[in-house]
């Protein structure tokens, strides 16, 4: 019996300078554990002077989760957290009632010419946190895990005995595995559901080789294997199981659509907050049905 349950093929938005490639949601399946939204963007070096400039837009009743491979990213929010966005530190952005967020190259990346490599995921709230208090945080102390050829960072929940400090809402695993020649690290059967994404190189689940981009949903409660022959860098990500169902409509995620259609309203006549620093812009309600999410 194969160890993959379901592989998720990625709808790829090529924006000029990078392309986003989505996976979740998908009509075969609209979550992973906690996990609603998964996008996978670059490797990309965008021109000289130029950059991403995400503008402000809203957010309620989820988590926003921003990990970077390479480059940098300056979020800005409504409740005037800042942060730049590096390599081997995670930006959790919950949402919760609501927030406003803007995501743009800094700078000094800007004159250099920005690269741009990473995950940008969702998490929807469990049943009775939906509506908690929006709040940021930025994590850099993240456990490592490391045996010969195999290194993991542990992004969220716990893996391999080690647990990282990122607050969680619902039972929660998301790492990043670097594999060397040769090198494998074995995948736990803890989680209630489990997903692999293969971001660079070559790898394979139990023999079971694994396509770029692609997101393997692997089968429940057996431990498996992650090995690569030539070297790898793979996202693990997944969690507890919903047992309500969670709509998605552009930047909104809800258990309730009148919830969703009251976000609409509200965001259409700016009764959310502003973004300290970045108010001069931001992204319209669109006309009709959206896309999961509106880039540049």
């Amino acid at each position: 019996m194969s160890q993959i349950d379901l592989t998720l093929t990625p709808t790829t938005h090529d924006l000029g300078q990078f392309e986003v490639r989505r996976v979740l949601p998908s009509k075969k399946r609209s979550m992973v554990g906690p996990f609603i939204f998964v996008d996978q963007f670059g490797p990309a070096q965008l021109d000289l002077g130029s950059g991403m400039d995400v503008r402000p837009h809203p957010h309620i009743n989820l988590a926003t989760v921003t990990w970077l491979f390479e480059g940098a990213i300056d979020h800005r929010d409504s409740l005037g957290s800042f942060s730049t966005i590096r390599p081997g530190q995670v930006n959790l952005m919950t949402a919760g009632r609501g927030i406003v967020h803007s995501e743009r190259s800094p700078e000094e990346e800007r004159k250099a010419g920005p690269k741009l490599y990473g995950m940008q995921t969702w998490l929807a709230l469990p049943d009775g946190k939906e509506e908690i208090d929006p709040a940021f945080e930025a994590v850099s102390d993240l456990p490592i895990v490391e045996d010969g050829r195999a290194r993991a960072i542990v992004i969220m929940g716990e893996l391999w005995g080690e647990r990282a400090p990122t607050t969680t809402y619902a039972d929660t695993i998301y790492a990043e595995i670097v594999l060397g020649a040769g090198g494998a690290i074995p995948l736990e059967d803890d989680a209630d559901e489990r997903a692999v994404m293969l971001v660079g190189g070559e790898a394979s689940v139990d023999g079971h080789a694994l396509k770029l981009y692609e997101l393997a949903v692997l089968q429940p409660g057996r431990d498996m294997t992650l090995e690569s022959r030539s070297g790898a860098r793979v996202m693990l990500l997944g969690g507890e199981a919903f047992q309500t169902e969670r709509h998605a409509w552009w930047n909104f995620v809800s258990s309730s659509r009148e919830r969703i259609n009251q976000a609409k309203d509200d965001w259409r006549n700016r009764r959310f907050p502003e973004v300290p620093g970045d108010s001069e812009e931001r992204i319209p309600l669109p006309d009709g049905q959206p896309k999961t999410v509106t880039y540049p």
